[in-house]
């Protein structure tokens, strides 16, 4: 299964509908803007997996149903089969298939996360989300930025930080690169 931005949008847009919310009072619960919550809903701007992680928070809905439309439902164990798990494309550049969709509560959300290359200079798209995060690169390299510094990381290193610090990632060599993400909520 397959998500785009705009069928995220949909959800958001229903989310704030369901609430009887406007889009400036939805904003300000997010703290960002009533042209951004507009923007979002129609699917004409990405939207970052922290602001996701906000709404749960905010409105007690599962990042799982807001980027895949389906209510987690296992609580003791969940299985995602090879290549199986719901995939959502935020930017052309990024794709997220979550290995947790399915499990209520989650402690983590765990994604294989798919970079492809920039052109030469492009930035970093940056983020900033609370708790922590763990990257382990599968394939390819990965030019990291975190809070003003770059590292290069490449097949089977990894990385463990605090994720509300700016931080980015870039694909090298003009080819994709594959890691596994954790997104530890603290």
């Amino acid at each position: 299964m397959t998500t785009d931005l705009k069928q995220v949008g949909e959800r958001i847009k229903g989310l704030r509908d369901a609430l009887n919310l406007s889009p400036q009072e939805m904003a300000t619960r997010l703290e960002t803007t009533a042209e951004d919550i507009i923007e979002y809903e129609k699917g004409t701007k990405d939207i970052s997996l922290s602001l996701l992680k906000r709404m749960e928070k905010e409105f007690g809905i599962d990042v799982a149903v807001l980027m895949f439309g389906s209510e987690p439902k296992m609580n003791s164990y969940f299985i995602t089969r090879k290549d199986k798990g719901p995939v959502v494309e935020r930017v052309s550049a990024y794709k997220y298939q979550s290995l947790t969709a399915g499990f209520t509560d989650n402690a983590a959300e765990v994604f294989i996360v798919t970079v492809a290359p920039k052109p030469e200079g492009a930035n970093y798209f940056e983020n900033i989300h609370p708790g922590q995060e763990f990257n382990f690169i599968l394939e390819g390299s990965l030019s990291f930025y975190y809070n003003g510094k770059e590292m290069i990381l490449n097949e089977g290193d990894c990385i463990y930080f605090n994720s509300s610090l700016p931080h980015g990632m870039k694909a090298m060599h003009g080819k994709p690169v594959k890691f596994l993400a954790a997104i530890i909520n603290t």
